[in-house]
């Protein structure tokens, strides 16, 4: 196998699986594959592609939820490829952070023109798949929290909260940053929220929840993760 770029293809047809490996091999890349939207993210955090080549209709989960799910913690260049064109299915795709989008059926060079753009365009990794403060360790490619060794069960916004804090490790978040990012910008001065949720939080995660560790409050100003 060649030492080029490594190229994730996610697709449920063997025949465009097998297309694209064959092109992809032969220009150099190498090509890790999967039908299945679920073992996608999983394959994402252990192989770290450089590019992921992901069909929006998957048996298991829809390409859009699977390209959300990259994106809670990989900036990796997706491109998207479907049998639909319709815009409002591109304009989607975008907004849920794909590169580019891709309608089958496309040409070699289409594809590898894209590819190359893709990777120009390609921001280098901000955060690894798992975080680990302590005993706390956040696999975000499965979601999955636990603190010392036993799974721990967070609501949706309680997860939302934690990975927004992960993602900007070290630094202090606003609380009108959080709000917007959380629950939007017509929340931004919700800040009775946060002190409920973090409590919640910190009951969850933390040793000795009066006196927190790991997410610490900026007094006036909003929260930081411990790094």
């Amino acid at each position: 196998m060649s030492d080029g770029p490594r190229v994730l293809v996610v697709d449920d047809e063997l025949q465009i699986r097998r297309f694209l490996r064959i092109a992809l091999e032969a220009n150099g890349y190498r090509v890790y594959e999967t039908d299945r939207g679920g073992e996608a993210v999983q394959e994402a955090a252990r192989l770290r592609p450089d590019l992921v080549i992901l069909d929006i209709g998957l048996p298991d989960m829809d390409g859009l939820e699977v390209l959300r799910r990259l994106r809670e913690w990989t900036p990796t260049p997706v491109i998207m490829l479907s049998v639909r064109d319709a815009d409002r299915d591109k304009v989607a795709a975008l907004d849920a952070g794909a590169d580019d989008y891709l309608t089958k059926p496309f040409s070699v060079d289409e594809l590898l023109a894209r590819l190359r753009v893709a990777q120009r365009h390609a921001r280098p990794e901000s955060a690894a798949a798992v975080f680990t403060q302590g005993d706390v360790v956040v696999d975000l490619s499965r979601r999955h929290v636990t603190k010392g060794g036993g799974e721990v069960k967070l609501t949706p916004t309680e997860y939302a909260l934690l990975r927004l804090l992960i993602q900007h490790a070290g630094k202090v978040l606003t609380h009108r940053q959080i709000l917007r990012e959380v629950w939007g910008p017509e929340y931004m001065d919700e800040t009775h929220y946060l002190r409920v949720y973090f409590g919640q939080l910190r009951q969850k995660l933390e040793d000795d929840p009066a006196r927190p560790k790991l997410i610490l409050t900026e007094a006036g100003v909003g929260y930081r993760l411990a790094a």
